[in-house]
């Protein structure tokens, strides 16, 4: 981890975060992690390494003590979540423990936070994010998969598309829309589905390297209990717009990009003699990443003091996709320049070694500069929030 410059207090926690990780961070749980193919590992890989942090009280950053919450600073945050992505830790997916979490905390109602936070926490519940529709991207207001009112039930109808983890999850919260008069973004709402309910169908997409992390989810006359709305009908916009900037905000990076760049610059080394001529390029790249990898560490971290005050990112948070998409593409785009002619032969799922692991997440993570909002849209939001343009 690069900043060094901490306070006495956070030093000790740093000193007791690494002490932590050393003591429960399995050799075999490293491996796992590095040779995933995909951002999010499987829950058979990050479930275990969960309950570990909740049993140690460093689960569910952001979200309130009294929920369940870690009560940790967001410098406390930031420096575990750091030392653990530079560790080779699993990254937890996201779409429970940042996505829906706060959701609930600031939407939801006493009986959702008490039936559905704890789950989060435990694992017991799996959620993944019903946003994409086969038209409906970045463009959300686009989405069309209905949900119409029946009594003390709703019926969906339509489909989710790109739903990261839907093989694995046992729940999915959904954009629906309820209200087809007026603009199209005052008749969405959020509503949470069981998937075990009759009439959802999974359907897995492959990724070009063989990698199931993706699927399309049908609707097809799904009842869903009209208690499972969160929020009010039409508040879906509102409370999507919220998701997002967790989305786009809260994730800390810089910590698994250095691993991912200090094990490219190994790799380099291990191919390259000194004196070859594509050296000094490769040199010069590596350079340039490092500088933007302080630059990341340094947004990360104000975006955590935010969330700290109480202030959601808002377009900084954008910065940040950017950031951390785009550097990530860059490092392992790198480590395939590296390896050359090399790569050819490392093209399918299933991987023995770094080398190997690294040609199908520069494929898979092609992906990380359209998904949660391309990153067109995201320099959009800048212009228009932070430049006034």
């Amino acid at each position: 981890m690069s900043i060094h410059s901490l306070a006495p207090q956070d030093e000790r926690f740093r000193a007791e975060v690494r002490e932590f990780l050393a003591r429960e961070l399995t050799a075999e749980t490293i491996r796992e992690a590095d040779l995933h193919q995909s951002l999010f590992p499987p829950p058979s890989i990050s479930l275990p390494w969960q309950l570990k942090l909740l049993a140690r009280g460093w689960l569910g950053a952001h979200w309130p003590r009294e929920f369940g919450g870690s009560g940790l600073t967001a410098m406390q945050n930031f420096i575990l979540d750091t030392e653990a992505g530079y560790a080779g830790a699993p990254l937890l997916a996201p779409f429970g423990l940042k996505y829906l979490g706060p959701v609930l905390i600031r939407f939801g109602t006493d009986g959702q936070r008490r039936q559905y936070l704890p789950r989060i926490l435990s694992g017991e519940d799996y959620w993944c994010q019903g946003y994409s529709e086969p038209n409906a991207g970045s463009d959300l207001a686009g989405l069309q998969c209905a949900a119409g009112r029946d009594g003390d039930e709703y019926v969906v109808n339509g489909s989710k598309l790109w739903t990261t983890h839907a093989q694995y999850a046992n729940w999915i919260f959904c954009l629906v829309r309820t209200d087809s008069t007026g603009r199209p973004q005052t008749g969405i709402s959020f509503l949470l589905v069981d998937l075990r309910t009759p009439g959802v169908a999974v359907t897995p997409i492959l990724s070009t390297t063989g990698e199931h992390e993706v699927n399309q989810v049908f609707f097809a006359g799904v009842r869903v209990p009209a208690s499972n709305l969160v929020g009010k009908e039409g508040d879906g916009w509102t409370i999507a717009r919220y998701l997002l900037e967790f989305e786009r905000g809260s994730f800390i990076m810089s910590g698994l990009i250095r691993r991912k760049l200090e094990r490219c610059q190994t790799l380099i080394r291990e191919r390259h003699q000194p004196h070859a001529p594509e050296s000094p390029a490769l040199q010069a790249n590596m350079t340039d990443m490092e500088i933007d990898l302080l630059a990341l560490e340094a947004a990360e971290l104000r975006c955590a003091l935010d969330l700290e005050a109480g202030r959601t990112p808002g377009a900084e948070a954008s910065l940040i996709k950017i950031e951390f998409s785009e550097l990530m593409q860059r490092v392992e785009q790198l480590a395939v320049r590296a390896l050359g002619p090399r790569s050819l032969q490392f093209s399918s799922a299933g991987s023995a070694s770094f080398a190997e692991a690294i040609v199908g997440t520069y494929f898979n993570n092609r992906a990380t500069t359209i998904y949660g909002g391309s990153n067109e849209i995201q320099r959009e939001l800048i212009a228009k929030h932070l430049v006034g343009l």
